[in-house]
Parts: C-alpha cells; structure tokens; sequence
C-alpha cells in the first residue's frame, strides 16, 4: 500500500509539472532570412524561455524573404509573418487581405548592396542596365531597389534571388551583377575584401525613419488568439531588451547566425541600433501612405480608418 501510495503521489507531482507546458498557447511564426538580427528575435527568445514564461510555445519556420513570409500570412498556414515589407503589405490590405500589423520589425534599411571587388562598378551610377538583387517580389528589398536606382537616376534590372547566401553564390559566379545583403551575412566576404559595398539602404533619406518592415498578423488569428498574441508582443519587447543587454544574447545570436561573436557584436553595434528595432515606434506609415502610392503598392492612399484597421498595435501592460 505505500507503495502504492508513493507511486499515485509521484504521477500526481509529474501532471502537476506538466501542466504549464499543457497551459501555454501555440503560435505557428514565419520569419524572413534566417540570420538577419532582427529576425532572431522569436527562436532566440523562446530559447532563453522568454516566451514560456508569457505563456506561449512558438512553431518557426523559416522562408526566403518579405514575400514569402507575406503569403504565409494570408493563406493562414502560419499566424504570425516577421520581416515583412510594409510597403507589400499595405499592397495586399488595399486588395483585401486578410493582414493586420502589430508593430514594426525595423525603422531605415541598414541593408547594402555590393559587386565583386574586381567589378567595374564604381557607384550606383555606373549600374545601368545592370542586374540589381533583392530577395522576393514584395520585399523591402525590392523597394530599396527602386528607390536607390531611381535617386542615381539609373534603369536597373531588379532580380530576385532569394536569401543573401544563394545571392552571394549568384553574385560571385557572374549570374547577377549586383547583389544584396543583410548583416550579418556576407559580412566575412566584405571584411576579407571579396565583395565592395556599392549602395547602402541608409542612403535613401526619406525612409530612414519609417517602419519598412513589420510583425504581421493573419486577420482571423488576430481575432481567435488576440491576448495570445498581445502576449506575444510583450515578449517581443522584453527579447529586444535581452538582446541588447545581455552578454549570453551576443554568443546566442553568433551560435543562431552561425558567424563569430565578433561580428555578431558588430551586426548588433554598427548596424542595428536598439532604437531602430523598436516594435511600437510606427508614427512613420504615414508618409509610407503617400509613398506607396508614389511606388505603386496602392493606388490611393489608405483612409485613416483603413490604417486604424491595418495597424492594431498591442497594448503595453505595465
């Protein structure tokens, strides 16, 4: 009988442990180019157990750009898309989809464009005619594209071609003349002199305080799993507290990034200033209103109460 006794107490104490595991919300996560920094912020949060503790297990899954992560958001295969262009987006409201933004990934494009050292290419001027990479078809990198041929008053060629790694390959094996890249990536073959920044996404004045791209939510999840995914935000915002706080976040993001915890300090300090990352700073879809009509994203400028419905940031609990 104690014997008994002691094993009915020990499966009492095991359902007990296992039911804040049972009690956590599932989120399924589409995130654009893995290691880029601020797409780390979902996986690296849930292994630090930041996004356990508000009660949330998230499912990750990885594509090729903006795009892609857009589509899988309005399909509904996924609740959730990080790193999404916010012009595409605005595009896909204005026609009916099923989109609603919570906040912005990143504000200004700290994204560069770049030729092999040996190319003939000088600036962006001498890139007529010449191919121009960007990621997906509604990217933000298709718009920096546009917008960085157009204020050197060139005709590029813009080209998808995926992910910096398989862009790189392209660039270097003379498929494409002019490719992009996110820091971390590729940025061992600038440092070794392989490649020549030719264009940085800084450069385009207008958009260095807009929200270019942003967390984007499936309409009907939203709806299903709102305090689920006000929970999400909250730990959003304390991962990017970690990530610029914490020595551990550096060997994290190195280990995720798979690059050196030199560079991982660099990608962070030089290139993705905490302040840019702020998700709840999205004053600057305004302007993005009139500009993507300049764009053609839209072809009018969403009314007031249409960016009221599109943009529903989270709420701040204190």
């Amino acid at each position: 009988m104690k014997t008994f006794a002691r094993l009915a107490l020990s499966c009492a104490f095991a359902t007990l442990a296992a039911l804040p595991a049972l009690a956590q919300d599932k989120l399924k996560v589409a995130v654009g180019q893995r290691g880029v920094w601020e797409n780390s912020v979902s996986e690296l949060g849930q292994d630090a157990g930041i996004f356990r503790k508000h009660g949330l297990q998230l499912e990750v899954l990885y594509t090729q750009g903006g795009g892609e992560t857009q589509q899988a958001v309005i399909s509904g295969s996924v609740d959730l898309g990080i790193g999404v262009g916010t012009y595409g987006v605005m595009g896909a409201f204005a026609k009916g989809a099923p989109v609603r933004i919570l906040g912005a990934t990143m504000r200004g494009y700290y994204e560069f464009w770049y030729v092999p050292a040996a190319s003939p290419l000088k600036t962006m001027k001498d890139a007529e005619g010449k191919t121009m990479a960007y990621s997906t078809t509604g990217s933000s990198t298709q718009v920096m594209v546009m917008a960085l041929s157009k204020m050197a008053g060139v005709n590029t060629k813009p080209t998808a071609t995926g992910s910096p790694p398989t862009t790189f390959t392209q660039v270097m094996s003379g498929q494409v003349d002019i490719g992009w890249t996110a820091p971390p990536l590729v940025l061992d073959a600038l440092e070794t002199g392989r490649i020549r920044v030719l264009a940085k996404g800084d450069e385009v004045p207008e958009f260095r305080n807009q929200p270019v791209r942003v967390i984007l939510a499936n309409a009907g999840s939203l709806e299903k799993n709102r305090d689920a995914m006000a929970r999400y935000m909250a730990a959003y915002r304390e991962t990017i507290e970690w990530l610029w706080s914490s020595p551990d976040a550096i060997k994290a993001y190195a280990k995720w990034a798979e690059v050196s915890d030199q560079i991982a300090l660099r990608t962070r300090d030089e290139f993705v200033q905490k302040d840019r990352a702020d998700p709840d700073k999205m004053d600057g879809i305004v302007d993005m209103n009139d500009d993507a009509v300049k764009l053609k994203f839209i072809p009018a400028p969403l009314t007031k109460e249409q960016l009221s419905t599109l943009v529903q940031l989270q709420p701040i609990k204190k």
